[in-house]
């Protein structure tokens, strides 16, 4: 007898879904862009759905996670639940733009088509070129097949080590192979590809080509083989004609990955009299001091904060997510993500709300929120104490990063005549809200929002000579910042908000 099957209707999607009985809301609902930052564990509120007609009973998790009004309301953690019947579900619209690269570069023409990759953590985006006059002549994107195993990038090593890497490896692997099929056949270019290039951060190139992850995952966190390796697309179960040459070029050591390298040539920091700094304000906070002359890079441990992640009301920026918050006539005034109702807080908005919140003196230096509550941003949206602890800690790691980096140099923060925020949250984010908070202390004029250097660097990849990358990383000395005694009291200070 076979299982029986039951409707799923998502809104405000409009989809409607025949599924069999026993099939995980979580495999379903990460199809449609839900995310699922532990992983599906249980642990976090970052699947929560709404249940408008059906019944989920409520779980454990549930019960320590929601509040009694949140249960009663309705509302449930997708990854606790399988179909057992008719289900009509309210969920958010993760309309996520995935950024992009558009820049001119100089290249030395060559024949054929290639493809460049930046495999994120949570998203991915690649891009095909006409290699002779370098046209990009097809995009794609997606969120990273492997972010139902865990959002960040620590949750997918403990999946790896529990069992899981052979999984991830697959996840990864099908889904470029996937998406190079489709940027050829929205292209219908006549031409061969003939070179694939991918950039990543560390556990992405581990997890990409087959390596042993277990090194990340305790001190001195350093991989074992951060080298750029080679493959054909045939060694990858790619069917893709002209079985073209797939490299993932080298990382520079311990969470620094290729993304960076790739974003130290986009920015042409390698090139550069002057002293520079390249910045990606993500879960690693990856900071690159130097120039031509010598470069120094870090990662620091600046935790999701950026992401929304770990925010009582976090999300990342889309429909519904308040992504700027400003003061006007003393009181605050806030933008939300497609002009509705605000559903959460995603992360320029956090860094606007806590800069708000100094200038009206409701947050203290220190943190302390007056009176000792929630700060009301917008409909029911608030931020709390332990919101403003999580900027403290990531906003004080990347800027401890930069600050010690910089002094190993031999320099100090005023002799950085630019400083390039790579990534989405780098080009979406208010300058002066990251000045206001202590992030970065620059002048607002030095800083340059610098786009998705990770695809620029690796478009760049494409045209030139491969061993060229690896001497450059080389060229990069790692920094391990936590081994230096001075780390915690630099760390102290820069926790706290600049009066």
């Amino acid at each position: 007898m076979s299982p029986a099957s039951h409707t799923l209707k998502l809104s405000p999607a409009g989809l409607n879904l025949t599924l069999t009985a026993g099939t995980g809301l979580q495999d379903v609902l990460f199809a449609q862009g839900i995310e699922f930052p532990c992983g599906g564990g249980g642990r976090c509120k970052g699947c929560c759905v709404k249940i408008l007609k059906g019944h989920l009973p409520i779980s454990a998790e549930e019960k320590n996670l929601l509040t009694a009004a949140e249960l009663a309301d309705g509302w449930r953690l997708a990854c606790r639940h399988v179909i057992t019947g008719d289900l009509e579900l309210e969920l958010a619209q993760w309309e996520m733009p995935i950024l992009g690269d558009h820049s001119a570069f100089r290249f030395v023409p060559r024949e054929g088509l290639g493809v460049a990759i930046d495999l994120g953590t949570t998203t991915i985006a690649a891009q095909l070129l006409d290699l002779r006059n370098g046209n990009v002549l097809a995009v794609g994107t997606a969120l990273n097949a492997q972010a139902r195993h865990g959002g960040d990038i620590m949750s997918r090593v403990d999946f790896a080590l529990q069992g899981g890497q052979a999984e991830l490896e697959r996840l990864v692997r099908e889904q470029l192979g996937r998406m190079i099929l489709q940027l050829l056949a929205s292209a219908s270019a006549p031409e061969t590809l003939v070179r694939v290039a991918v950039v990543g951060n560390t556990v992405m190139h581990h997890l990409f080509c087959g390596l042993n992850i277990a090194p990340l995952a305790g001190h001195p966190f350093e991989p074992q083989q951060p080298g750029r390796f080679q493959f054909s697309a045939n060694d990858l179960d790619w069917n893709l004609p002209g079985n073209p040459a797939v490299e993932f070029l080298p990382c520079i050591g311990g969470f620094v990955g290729s993304d960076i390298l790739a974003g130290v040539v986009a920015v042409d920091l390698h090139e550069s009299k002057e002293l520079m700094a390249l910045m990606d304000l993500g879960t690693n906070g990856e900071v690159v001091v130097g120039n031509r002359e010598r470069m120094l890079c870090t990662s620091t441990a600046a935790g999701p904060a950026f992401e929304g992640a770990r925010i009582s009301m976090g999300m990342r920026a889309a429909t519904g997510a308040i992504s700027e918050v400003r003061v006007q006539d003393g009181s605050l005034v806030c933008r939300v993500i497609g002009g509705g109702v605000p559903r959460g807080l995603c992360g320029s908005g956090l860094v606007d709300a806590v800069a708000s919140g100094l200038d009206l003196k409701t947050i203290q230096p220190n943190g302390r929120m007056i009176p000792n509550g929630a700060l009301a941003l917008a409909g029911s949206v608030t931020l709390l104490p332990a919101d403003v602890r999580e900027l403290q800690l990531a906003k004080g790691a990347i800027a401890t990063g930069l600050r010690m980096l910089t002094a190993r140099f031999g320099a100090n923060l005023d002799d950085i005549q630019q400083l390039h925020l790579a990534g989405a949250f780098g080009n979406y984010i208010n300058r002066a809200s990251a000045q206001r908070i202590g992030l970065l202390h620059l002048p607002i004029e030095r800083i340059v929002p610098a786009g998705n250097t990770a695809l620029h660097g690796a478009k760049r990849a494409l045209f030139e000579n491969a061993a060229g990358w690896d001497a450059l990383a080389r060229r990069i000395e790692h920094v391990a910042l936590n081994e230096d005694t001075e780390f915690q009291d630099i760390y102290a200070g820069e926790m706290r908000f600049p009066t």
